[in-house]
């Protein structure tokens, strides 16, 4: 709607009923509600689609991310009705926006392919045969579709039935579309895809590539260009590739063919996504280019007003994800309005796209997705301080989000090195906190209290964390924490959340939220939440026993809102640790709860098709 502001086009939204007050609605010239909330009745459903599109006098549909983006038979029947689909054409999305496909092309073409099935697989068996061929472990993957939906990692062979469901169940669900193939997975890969343009005068162009290897649950977290890792001959190759492959099906719109780059730099075909990414700002960022402009302008029959000798790469470009979700609680996804919702100050170099405004419901239907947050700056570690600081000044108030996640893992050394692969947060991303940082945030929490209450000047404090006492003395600007000494600055006021830490070393930011003696303090992306004493007063608190915890281990309560779509068990079953228990569809993705514990099902309290909220108690056991 952005691009089309600007090249003077009305735009007209279409909205379900949980999207009523979603910011694309009054974002455009005109919206229209076309249905519930369930996607298979609002964002699928292709004809009420079109039919409104008819009713506003719309001329063009674009597609969007996700749904019917890379769907044929939507494309087609746009078509059919006379409107202009912003993408490719119908017959090549069916030839390239379906995965298997896709495959079968490329292998003709002499691109390099992973093994794996050629047709659908929908039984054990048909999974097992392929495990037999290429090996454990195998990659389950919707031949539709993509942000990381139906994609399942199968170990062994008692993996392959409950991941095969999930995988065809998400599938359909997502994109209308319940096949699933095989492949074999690339241990410790990085993901990188090539971004090309083509118009219906037969040129086709790439504007380099994004590496998009920071991963979760198989979707992108973290995306950048250009590619720190692959060399230059190995680029020029890629692109070769993607090329060909695109002029032989005769591409036309943006697009992206995918790779799975090994350790060892060697790189197989993934897919191609038929339509626009969620990661396309940062490849503009680097070329200047607006590829929803350039996919308009290409869909109204005009040639590519450039060449590939005429395309210019500048600088580097970071973008982070904020999603509503839980990125301790294996990113289980969050729900509910956003009450606070204050971006960084933007510029050039910091861009954000979003559809959330303060006041918007993060629903449990669709994909948890908040924000992109988009760094540019002439180097990469330049890029990466810029995103760094950008999220720390961030404010979201409402649903659990990973912004301090994101945060965190801009903070790694291997990240800040470039020297990491798809599998690095699942494997090297920690809950842990340094003590040196534990050390700093004492020190700046006692800076903090003590501007609030100025008429107490005392030198000695006692930081309480956890039930853990620590004392901290200060004089002046000299802080002591044990052994840790330094000299710190701030630059903060009461009522403000951000505050400005200096030190003779370096210069950070962080977020602090004050009720009475208690401080939360969030740094580097972790966060804190301390409690502020004198020594006295520390010293009689610490003699106070807590009353013991009751453990919940026997109630299964629900970790996320949701629907819940399957549940294999019954009042007088006995489970085991870890045994399934239930299945709950939130944001698109299927999230399956275990048994904490052995023993029988004593109550259950909810039904299949129940929508459910976070914490409530579905089973108890005994």
């Amino acid at each position: 709607m952005r691009t089309c502001r600007q090249m003077g086009i009305g735009t007209v939204a279409i909205y379900s009923q949980a999207d009523s007050r979603a910011l694309h609605t009054h974002s455009a010239d005109e919206s229209y509600l076309i249905g519930p909330p369930t996607p298979s009745q609002s964002y699928l459903n292709a004809q009420i689609i079109i039919e409104t599109a008819l009713a506003a006098g719309a001329q063009a549909i674009h597609p969007g991310y996700g749904f019917l983006s890379e769907n044929a038979d939507f494309a087609k029947a746009v078509e059919e009705a006379g409107l202009t689909f912003i993408g490719p054409l119908s017959r090549v999305i069916r030839i390239m926006g379906d995965k298997l496909q896709a495959k079968t092309l490329a292998r003709q073409a002499g691109v390099s392919i992973l093994p794996g099935s050629e047709s659908a697989v929908t039984t054990k068996d048909e999974v097992q045969r392929y495990a037999d061929l290429v090996g454990y472990p195998l990659l389950l993957k919707a031949a539709a579709g993509g942000g990381g939906k139906g994609m399942r990692i199968v170990y062994d062979e008692s993996q392959i039935n409950d991941n095969l469901n999930h995988a065809m169940h998400e599938a359909f669900s997502s994109f209308g579309d319940g096949r699933v193939f095989v492949e074999k997975y690339v241990q410790s890969p990085r993901h990188i895809e090539i971004q090309i343009l083509g118009d219906h005068q037969g040129n086709i162009v790439h504007l380099g590539e994004r590496d998009c290897s920071l991963q979760r649950r198989h979707q992108k977290v973290i995306e950048e260009t250009p590619s720190c890792f692959i060399t230059a001959d190995v680029r020029q190759r890629m692109v070769d590739q993607a090329i060909s492959l695109a002029r032989q099906v005769g591409y036309t719109s943006a697009g992206t063919i995918e790779f799975m780059v090994a350790p060892n730099k060697e790189f197989y075909f993934l897919e191609m996504n038929t339509r626009l990414q969620v990661e396309h700002p940062i490849t503009e960022m680097v070329t200047g280019l607006d590829l929803v402009e350039q996919m308009i302008r290409i869909a109204a029959g005009e040639p590519l007003s450039f060449s590939q000798s005429q395309i210019t790469f500048t600088g580097h470009a970071i973008e982070a994800r904020l999603y509503a979700e839980d990125s301790w609680q294996g990113f289980l996804p969050s729900s509910g309005r956003v009450t606070q919702f204050i971006p960084p100050v933007l510029s050039d170099n910091l861009r954000l796209d979003t559809g959330i405004e303060a006041g918007s419901e993060i629903s449990i239907y669709y994909d948890p997705m908040i924000a992109k947050l988009i760094a540019w700056a002439p180097k990469r570690h330049e890029a990466i301080k810029n995103l760094k600081q950008g999220l720390t000044q961030f404010i979201i108030e409402g649903p659990v989000h990973n912004t301090g996640f994101l945060e965190q893992l801009l903070h790694q050394q291997k990240v800040k090195d470039g020297d990491y692969s798809t599998h690095f947060i699942e494997k090297e991303m920690s809950q842990n906190i340094p003590d040196c940082q534990k050390n700093l945030v004492s020190a700046i929490a006692v800076m903090i209290y003590q501007k609030i209450y100025v008429h107490d000047i005392s030198s000695e404090w006692i930081v309480v964390e956890n039930g853990q006492g620590t004392l901290v003395k200060i004089q002046d600007h000299f802080i002591c924490v044990g052994e840790y000494k330094t000299e710190l600055y701030l630059d903060w006021e009461p009522k403000e959340k951000l505050f400005v830490v200096k030190s003779p070393e370096e210069t950070f930011s962080g977020k602090v939220q004050i009720t009475g003696i208690n401080l939360t303090i969030s740094l580097f992306g972790f966060e804190y939440k301390v409690q502020i004493m004198r020594p006295k007063t520390w010293d009689l608190y610490s003699h106070v026993q807590p009353p013991k915890a009751v453990p919940d281990n026997l109630l299964v309560k629900a970790p996320m809102p949701g629907i819940l779509i399957s549940m294999p068990i019954t009042t007088g079953d006995r489970v085991k640790l870890g045994q399934t228990l239930l299945v709950i569809e939130a944001m698109k993705m299927e999230n399956v709860i275990k048994a904490p514990t052995q023993g029988v099902v004593r109550e259950v309290f909810v039904r299949v098709g129940d929508t459910l909220l976070r914490d409530q108690i579905l089973i108890k056991l005994v």
